[in-house]
């Protein structure tokens, strides 16, 4: 124990001799540890936030899209009322004969009416058909805005999609069947509009492309994901819309939302029949897609983690580069403490230890680097990074230091072996 103690003060001293050396040493060591925990830690915060942005549609959420699109065509703007009840909450059973039907190329609302039967779907809760205007500018008192999002729809897509209203109203079953021009902005919309926190808007005629309809009520924000902001939209009853931007013939969208999140793929595989048997298509030749909320979470948490994994082999990288910097010092100190170390054998050391001494010294060069690095490390992901908040990973600040302490080990380990491989008698001749 005492010869250990006595390689250890021999190495502090070591250290502490040429302090400038040794922090510039460190200094390598230290970057890579808080590079790979502020790298991991943007990576996480990212994955974080698509998840919750993903999950704020609910697990037991389903979108179909039409794998041709088009909207030529009359397709029964109006016909979705008459199998809804009210609130949107599901809707009376209905019968679909799908004996007698020819082939749909896109998508309408009779498909919509049809995935509400509670004998083909006793999985599917709520479904709201959507059309998307494009090209959609509002205009209020002198105030001008490009909407991002123009959606028409039902009632029901406020529950499927996990929308509420901070000001205001939603619009109704009667404001969808008496086909009222009324609409609910996003938080972005009514700000750039009517200035502040927007709320005033709600109440007044807002002109969109020289159309007039009545401002219900404005959403609760949802914030933004990437470059998308989900507060730049605007929602308003399908029949509406279609009287005056879009026109009547296929829909973009369906939202369904099933009864739990256990029936997402019971409620998947009854959307699937019931479409198929209406578009006379099977699953090799299908004419549209169902996708959950729950499957873009797979594919999100995927792609993030490959991201995160990129992330923190660049950043390892750093951290190697650190410790062929404490292999190179090392190699200098030993060249240079040639005499001494010859001293101390002559005197009596032994081989363990030299190693150890020298092993020690490159351990706290390691240690204390990678210390440092993991308190910037910390700091550093305090603060928002390309838009990101970055959320630190308790695993990444254990393994960034304990990789740091095992490359000062690893590479100390070279030149403490070729200290103690010195004989006495030429470490003492050596000048």
């Amino acid at each position: 124990m005492s010869r250990f103690v006595e390689a250890a003060r021999f190495a502090v001293r070591g250290v502490t001799g040429n302090k400038m050396r040794s922090a510039l040493t460190t200094l390598g060591i230290l970057i890579g540890v808080a590079a790979v925990i502020i790298l991991v830690a943007v990576g996480t915060g990212s994955s974080a936030a698509v998840q919750a942005q993903i999950s704020s549609l609910g697990s037991n959420t389903l979108t179909v899209n039409s794998s041709q699109g088009g909207t030529g065509g009359r397709g029964g703007g109006g016909g979705f009322g008459a199998f809804r009840i009210p609130g949107g909450g599901g809707g009376a059973s209905t019968t679909v004969d799908t004996g007698t039907q020819t082939r749909i190329a896109q998508l309408t609302v009779d498909d919509a009416a049809a995935l509400l039967s509670k004998t083909e779907a006793p999985d599917v809760l709520s479904v709201a058909p959507t059309v998307s205007a494009t090209s959609v500018t509002a205009t209020y008192t002198g105030a001008s805005h490009a909407v991002g999002t123009f959606t028409g729809t039902t009632p029901s897509y406020m529950k499927n999609d996990n929308l509420t209203v901070q000001a205001g109203a939603a619009f109704t079953d009667t404001d969808y069947t008496e086909r009222r021009r009324v609409a609910l902005l996003g938080t972005t919309v009514a700000t750039d509009l009517a200035g502040g926190d927007g709320l005033s808007i709600v109440g007044k005629v807002v002109q969109f492309n020289g159309i007039e309809f009545t401002v219900l009520g404005v959403l609760t924000g949802k914030g933004s994901t990437g470059p998308q902001d989900q507060d730049d939209r605007v929602i308003a009853p399908l029949t509406a819309v279609q009287d005056t931007l879009t026109g009547y013939g296929s829909i973009s969208s369906i939202s369904v939302k099933a009864t739990s999140s256990e029936t997402v793929a019971s409620a998947t595989s009854q959307v699937t029949d019931i479409l198929n048997a209406r578009h006379k298509v099977t699953s090799s030749t299908a004419d549209f897609s169902v996708s959950s909320a729950s499957s873009f979470l797979a594919a999100a948490t995927s792609s993030n983690k490959t991201f995160t994994v990129l992330l923190a082999s660049v950043a390892a990288i750093s951290l190697l580069v650190g410790g062929i910097g404490v292999m190179n010092i090392m190699l200098v100190t030993v060249t240079e403490r040639t005499r001494e170390i010859g001293i101390r054998k002559a005197i009596g050391a032994q081989k363990f230890d030299i190693v150890t001494q020298f092993l020690l010294e490159a351990i706290l060069l390691s240690v204390f680097g990678g210390l440092m690095g993991v308190i910037v490390g910390l700091v550093g992901s305090r603060f928002d990074i390309v838009g990101v908040t970055p959320v630190v990973a308790p695993y990444s600040v254990g393994l960034a230091f304990g990789v740091s302490v095992v490359v000062g080990l690893f590479f100390g380990l070279y030149p403490a072996n070729r200290a103690a491989s010195l004989r006495p008698i030429d470490a003492l001749r050596y000048e």
